[in-house]
């Protein structure tokens, strides 16, 4: 299983530098992917893969990219109230075949994983954004070893005990120190290739500790869903590891939080 994993894991990172020294148009790609996948592996996990809502979610997710990609991200909020309240209406013409709470749990997936994996191309797409998208990888695979690590030597206090009886404060500290470290390195060594170099160490250090914190949330709301709906993992996909979000989990929530603090910190000059 170990050998399994670290060849998955390897395969994803060479596939991940391909991606992204290709252009933005791979990145967009492997992005829609893996945000359709991911969105159809939620849906599944939630009971409603195959139901009218799921169409719903899935159109959605295939519109947003499209006006991802035609420059008009002014139109997402429209989109998303649009899915709601045609969601909305095949609940109450179709009423009592679905529960609120399947409307309520197809809404949720347009989000996530729909939405929030997007920013990945968004952040790759940045001015420097061939260098800065990195951060989004050492943040949430960073914290991800270095929490594991910390919690190893370290871990006493339990972090979320029924979700994750393994996850402790110390490991959680420790992935978000150890990533913002990560995030200081790749900054003094990246800091030639970065165009904008002017405050770009704080920039990086400060965005990879906040896409860290965040990413255990991420990776404990995967754990959750998992919990609510009794599932070991959410596919098969990529072998060691499971489905999509079981690899993507904390990335989901960790792209958006790069590309805002990014976003961010760049517009207050560091």
């Amino acid at each position: 299983m170990f050998i399994t994993r670290l060849l998955s894991g390897i395969v994803l990172v060479a596939g991940a530098v391909a991606a992204i020294l290709a252009g933005s148009l791979p990145v967009f790609a492997v992005t829609f992917a893996i945000s359709i996948i991911g969105l159809y592996e939620y849906y599944r996990a939630v009971g409603i893969a195959k139901t009218g809502p799921a169409v719903i979610g899935y159109l959605t997710c295939v519109c947003y990219y499209a006006i991802l990609f035609a420059g008009r991200q002014d139109l997402t909020m429209f989109l998303v109230i649009s899915a709601l309240m045609v969601m909305m209406a095949v609940y109450v013409l179709t009423f009592p075949r679905y529960h609120i709470t399947k409307i309520a749990e197809a809404s949720v997936g347009i989000i996530y994983p729909g939405i929030m994996l997007s920013y990945l191309w968004m952040t790759r797409t940045m001015p420097d954004g061939v260098v800065l998208v990195w951060l989004i990888f050492l943040s949430s695979w960073g914290c991800d070893t270095l929490a594991y690590c910390s919690g190893l030597l370290f871990g006493k206090h339990k972090l979320a005990p029924v979700l994750s009886p393994k996850k402790t404060i110390e490991g959680a500290v420790g992935g978000t120190v150890g990533a913002a470290v990560l995030g200081l390195i790749f900054a003094l060594a990246m800091g030639q290739f970065i165009r904008e170099s002017e405050g770009a160490v704080f920039a990086c250090t400060c965005a990879c500790g906040i896409g860290a914190l965040i990413s255990q949330i991420g990776d404990l709301t995967a754990s959750g869903i998992k919990r609510n709906y009794e599932i070991k993992d959410y596919g098969t996909l990529i072998p060691g590891h499971g489905g999509v979000l079981d690899r993507f989990d904390s990335m989901v929530f960790t792209a958006p939080a790069i590309y805002f603090a990014l976003l961010f910190l760049v517009s207050t000059g560091g």
